[in-house]
């Protein structure tokens, strides 16, 4: 019935459940759409709570899985980056192995990352194997693998960038890139994917 339709979706959804007889009422429709539009604030505000309780999902409970945690509040962060430290935070509990150190880092970077020891020298590299350049939140990041790893053992990063190489397994010659009018620093250039 057009003239009294019932936009909400629990309200469409009780009313598939009731007798036929009552789809031409008007009162039942104006019922219908009238409870169904609570039942559907009910029901976004259930799943806005279940949302918190699991940080990738999470936006104003951040704050308390913060606090849990023991981190001292950032209001300078972006709610991705406030995941990305709980979760590795949570991620660095227990006995560092280059397992707890890569899912560390990689819950950082959104990337591959390899890890690699060298006993002898006392240090631990950090390869960033998909990301060109310095990750953004590279900061945060070394403060985690901080927290995780020995003090005794020395953090190396390795990072990436483009090279000539590269760009040719893209296909391009810096005289091609010129050509385009790319107007890119070079530190631009060396971080630069072709779409």
């Amino acid at each position: 019935m057009s003239d009294y339709p019932i936009t909400s979706t629990r309200g469409q959804a009780m009313l598939g459940y009731s007798h036929p007889m009552y789809e031409t009422s008007r009162v039942f429709r104006a019922l219908m759409q009238a409870e169904g539009a609570e039942f559907d604030l009910v029901r976004q505000a259930i799943d806005d709570v279940l949302n918190q309780f699991y940080v990738r999902t999470a936006t104003w409970g951040l704050d308390r899985w913060e606090t849990e945690l023991g981190l001292p509040p950032d209001p300078s962060l972006t709610d991705d980056e406030r995941r990305d430290r709980i979760i590795s935070h949570l991620r660095g509990f227990g006995t560092c192995t280059i397992a707890v150190t890569k899912s560390v880092a990689e819950s950082y970077d959104k990337g591959e990352i390899d890890v690699s020891e060298d006993f002898a020298g006392y240090t631990v590299t950090i390869q960033f194997v998909d990301t060109l350049g310095v990750p953004t939140n590279i900061d945060d990041l070394k403060k985690a693998l901080r927290a995780v790893i020995p003090a005794h053992l020395e953090i190396m990063y390795e990072y990436r960038y483009l090279t000539y190489d590269m760009l040719k397994d893209y296909g391009f010659t810096y005289d091609q890139l010129r050509a385009f009018n790319l107007t890119l620093t070079y530190d631009q250039l060396k971080t630069w994917k072709p779409a």
